[in-house]
């Protein structure tokens, strides 16, 4: 019995699969890609809050973490984010940008999936949903895969199945597996853009503020971000939280500026000069939101108290509550809520330029699987579009 062939094999329907398929497909490859849940792009289906961050305007390597952090160069340069944008211009699909160089689509985010797909069907490729990898082998002249039970044969083939990252979407690691069983290493593999979490007597301390947000500066090392944090009832989460969380280890400390710019021992002194009588709580509710200005007061064994009755020294005490938090989460909320998974493929045995593997001819892995991982903001999805697009010039 004839067995199915194809030049190229794609496992993996999400961004950087799509992109590899139509990009091998437009040079006349036959490509098959494959994927085991119901519908193509499900993790670009629910970006953004539905609306697909798909790009970031500054995106350079500087953006991305990666023990080789000179790997992504090659394939952001030669595919970079005005290609992309260009491509969604094309499609006539608008969209805005948020803070930061964060681009979104007006619409839905089944803009962007509907964009692959229709692209895919003019490059002729063959796209199988709810379709399971269930063994792969080398050949001679390329590879066999077992899908749901049925063979067949490729000369090419790319992973691209993503991380551990939403495991109840069908996360699997399923490319680590793969690189493992071809002699590739893997690099340790860890939650990022996640959540971060404290212990009971913490969270007991810190119950009355959830769910308030503040912007703020967090710092752990010499790494820090400037944007909004949100209390939870498990921790910290909020942009600023899930960027710094792709540098937090365990143990680990994090330092957090709750009015970053402002210096709060001057404005205490020059409101203490004014108005004497007012209290420590009611002069940080101008600066914060109330329940921050309590608990801060209160930490500081401020609370109800006026600001003449505070020296200097106090209120340099109470200027390191805001501007100067340390504490130090427990932990992460683990690949359950965590965007993105950080490491991967080991990305000295890619070839950075087509992210072919070493000594394994037509093996090839692209996006979240390989240890390149982006800042929150779109930057994950762009290397996504450039790997996958470098690979699918050559696979």
């Amino acid at each position: 019995m004839l067995m199915d062939r194809f030049d190229v094999v794609t496992v993996g329907a999400g961004a950087a699969g799509m992109m590899c398929a139509i990009e091998a497909g437009k040079r006349g490859r036959s490509v098959l890609i494959i994927d085991h849940a119901r519908a193509p792009g499900e993790k670009i289906r629910i970006s953004g809050g539905g609306r697909c961050n798909f790009t970031n305007l500054n995106a350079t390597p500087a953006n991305y973490l990666s023990a080789n952090p000179h790997f992504c160069i090659s394939a952001l340069r030669r595919y970079t984010q005005h290609d992309f944008i260009a491509l969604v211009g094309r499609h006539g699909i608008a969209w805005h940008e948020k803070t930061l160089g964060q681009l979104f689509c007006d619409g839905s985010a089944q803009q962007i999936i509907d964009m692959l797909v229709g692209e895919m069907r003019l490059a002729g490729v063959e796209l199988r949903t709810g379709t399971a990898v269930e063994a792969v082998e080398k050949t001679a002249d390329g590879f066999r895969l077992k899908l749901s039970g049925k063979a067949i044969e490729c000369t090419s083939l790319v992973v691209a199945s993503g991380g551990k990252s939403i495991p109840k979407m069908g996360a699997t690691g399923l490319a680590y597996e793969l690189a493992l069983r071809f002699g590739l290493r893997v690099t340790e593999t860890r939650p990022a853009l996640v959540p971060l979490t404290f212990d009971p007597a913490m969270l007991d301390r810190l119950k009355p503020l959830a769910g308030v947000a503040v912007d703020v500066d967090v710092a752990c090392g010499r790494t820090h971000f400037k944007e909004a944090m949100l209390f939870t009832h498990r921790g910290l989460s909020g942009p600023a939280i899930l960027q710094i969380s792709s540098f937090w280890r365990e143990g680990m400390e994090l330092v957090i500026s709750m009015k970053p710019g402002t210096d709060m021992f001057q404005m205490l002194k020059d409101a203490r000069a004014r108005n004497g009588r007012q209290t420590v709580t009611t002069t940080l509710a101008s600066y914060l939101p109330k329940r921050l200005a309590q608990m801060m007061a209160e930490g500081t064994d401020a609370a109800g108290m006026a600001l003449a009755d505070l020296s200097d020294k106090r209120l340099q005490t109470l200027d390191r509550a805001v501007n100067g938090w340390r504490v130090r989460p427990v932990g992460s909320e683990g690949y359950r809520t965590a965007e993105v998974t950080l490491g991967g493929v080991d990305t000295r045995d890619l070839d950075q330029r087509t992210m072919a593997a070493s000594g394994v001819p037509g093996l090839y892995f692209i996006g979240e699987a390989v240890d390149v991982t982006g800042w929150l903001g779109g930057y994950n999805f762009q290397w996504a579009w450039s790997s996958g697009w470098s690979a699918g010039q050559v696979a």
